[in-house]
């Protein structure tokens, strides 16, 4: 895996493309530099009462160092502590922190700030939103999926029990501050992880950039990340609540979801990274696409062989498909009870709320594990 996406392992050692501030709904991303100067600018300007910096161990440990020298503020500054980890984005943890919160005596004037990657951001955001009915948050994503799609777009949220994303509602930060750099503190499977949303961006909505990716020899990764961003943005924009368009950042989750609680869930399993599980749902309903629209075979094998290629084949037993399909009934995407998809009728052309059946979905499991 490694040796065919080498650059990955290496991805911090590139930093060429400048990347300009992105303006969303209702703040903007920011960049490096100039996002510490943006950042230090909210804080005066908003005069914030204190600010507390969510993290967990990793980020503690990994990151808080390299941050914290960059901010300037005049009020009191509290670190916030979780465990690291998928299994600990629940409404538990969240009530830790709200505890924390009031015993620190934060108010209506505090600042959150989260330092992390999809948990923290997803979790923070949910945290600060509902805090004395909303306090004003700043995303700082340190991992390459939390920079390209948890830190933007608005929503916030926690898993219920292993069911993803359960609990949660749409609320934007003041800003994002994305820095390539904490990078460096990431191992290269979590840069594989974040590689799978940049992978469905280049097959949902701009197929040069899956040929940039594609393209190991000359691939910088800051480029990749604001090209992502800038898709991500435009599609919220669009459609900010998920009523259309913003379906299509749904591509390959509603199989990957499953599997990805499933091996989260199942004692005899090793979890899975959130990419991981939605590279194989993306071979698998770019497979349901080739049989239901005519999505092309011969791009299917391509991208089957490319995805493998980037994440090596997970084993998915015949005797997992059943509970696999017991977790697709919880999508939050279903409507009535219908498990409802995302598919292709060629890149970067997307048919929305596809009906598929049962016998249809054990078959795209089979044919990635063929």
């Amino acid at each position: 895996m490694c040796n065919y996406f080498n650059f990955f392992c290496l991805i911090c050692n590139k930093n060429l493309y400048r990347m300009k501030s992105i303006k969303a709904a209702t703040y903007f991303v920011h960049f490096e530099e100039n996002g510490y100067t943006e950042l230090n600018n909210l804080i005066a300007e908003k005069q914030y009462s204190s600010i507390f910096i969510l993290v967990d161990e990793n980020t503690h440990n990994c990151c808080y160092g390299k941050f914290i020298p960059n901010l300037i503020a005049n009020c009191p500054i509290e670190v916030i502590e979780i465990e690291a980890g998928e299994i600990n984005k629940n409404l538990e943890t969240c009530v830790g922190v709200w505890n924390v919160l009031t015993e620190l005596n934060a108010d209506r004037k505090s600042l959150l700030i989260t330092l992390g990657g999809g948990v923290i951001t997803d979790l923070g955001g949910f945290v600060a939103s509902t805090f004395k009915r909303g306090i004003d948050f700043v995303n700082i994503p340190t991992t390459l999926l939390s920079m390209v799609d948890a830190s933007v777009g608005g929503k916030t949220g926690v898993d219920l029990g292993v069911l993803k994303n359960q609990i949660g509602l749409f609320a934007n930060p003041e800003m994002v501050l994305v820095d390539a750099n904490y990078l460096e503190t990431v191992s290269a499977r979590e840069i594989r992880s974040g590689t799978a949303e940049i992978i469905k961006y280049g097959l949902t909505y701009d197929v040069s950039l899956f040929n940039k990716i594609k393209n190991t020899e000359n691939l910088d990764i800051t480029e990749l990340i604001h090209r992502s961003i800038e898709i991500k943005n435009e599609v919220v924009l669009e459609d900010p609540k998920e009523q259309g368009l913003r379906k299509i950042l749904n591509f390959g989750h509603t199989i990957g979801h499953a599997i990805e609680s499933y091996f989260l869930e199942a004692d005899d399993k090793e979890n899975l990274t959130h990419g991981e599980a939605i590279a194989i749902g993306m071979v698998a309903e770019c497979f349901i696409s080739s049989v239901l629209l005519g999505f092309s075979k011969e791009k299917l094998i391509k991208i089957k062989a490319f995805i493998i290629a980037i994440y090596g084949k997970v084993s998915i037993l015949e005797e997992d498909f059943n509970q696999i399909l017991e977790y697709l009934k919880h999508d939050k995407k279903n409507v009535g009870g219908q498990v409802n998809f995302v598919l292709l009728t060629d890149l970067e052309k997307t048919q929305l709320d596809c009906k598929v059946t049962t016998e249809l979905i054990i078959e795209s499991l089979k044919y990635y594990n063929s």
